[in-house]
């Protein structure tokens, strides 16, 4: 028998799965901060944790980590922005659980998307368009086209933090956590959707077609 094997191909998660993964977690943040207390009643490991945003959150990375894990199994690679949304997480859960402080947990959603901000746009900076390297797979866009939805996606980010700012600071927990999945949720999928004549448009595809 060789040696060398043959690499075996990288499984593509489906869509419905892929969905599942992304919202899995936010889903768990949600429902453990709504139910903190009878969570906490039923099992009194997790009182340990504090109050329901901290067990929430506890339970938050939890899921994050099962989520990037079975991704991991399923196609032998790690998505870069789930990755690093992980590893912010872990970072900002870690610190709010050990000095009992949701403030740190509020504000990773400033930090992922200001990063994914500033890298995407400066990363145009140097002539990149890092856009085009996250879904080479799923679109195939000419340079300009990469360009401008790079341009778009980066200030949208940068949007999202600014937002997440705003409601953290004004509004109570609850109300933060119902909105992190119910409100910013809705407006990147809002948001995607409206990119979709631009992705048409500069369509390496459809240019071939014609």
């Amino acid at each position: 028998m060789s040696t060398i094997e043959a690499e075996k191909p990288r499984t593509e998660v489906s869509p419905r799965l892929k969905l599942v993964l992304e919202l899995g977690p936010l889903m768990v943040f949600f429902f453990a901060n709504s139910r903190g207390d009878w969570l906490a009643s039923r099992f009194p490991v997790l009182a340990e944790l504090g109050g329901p945003i901290f067990i929430a959150t506890g339970l938050f990375m939890a899921a994050t980590a099962t989520a990037l894990i079975v991704s991991w199994i399923m196609t032998r690679t790690l998505p870069m922005m789930p990755l690093i949304s992980g590893i912010v997480v872990f970072v900002f859960g870690a610190l709010t659980l050990w000095l009992q402080n949701d403030t740190f947990i509020k504000m990773k959603p400033t930090i992922v998307n200001t990063l994914f901000g500033a890298i995407l746009l400066g990363g145009l900076l140097f002539g990149k368009s890092l856009l085009g390297y996250v879904f080479h797979a799923a679109f195939k866009l000419d340079e300009d086209g990469w360009r401008k939805l790079t341009i778009r996606w980066g200030v949208f980010f940068l949007f999202l933090a600014v937002l997440n700012e705003i409601v953290w600071r004004s509004f109570s927990t609850d109300f933060w956590v119902a909105f992190k999945v119910w409100g910013t949720m809705p407006i990147t999928i809002l948001f995607t959707l409206a990119q979709m004549p631009l992705i048409m448009k500069h369509s390496q595809e459809r240019e071939s077609a014609e």
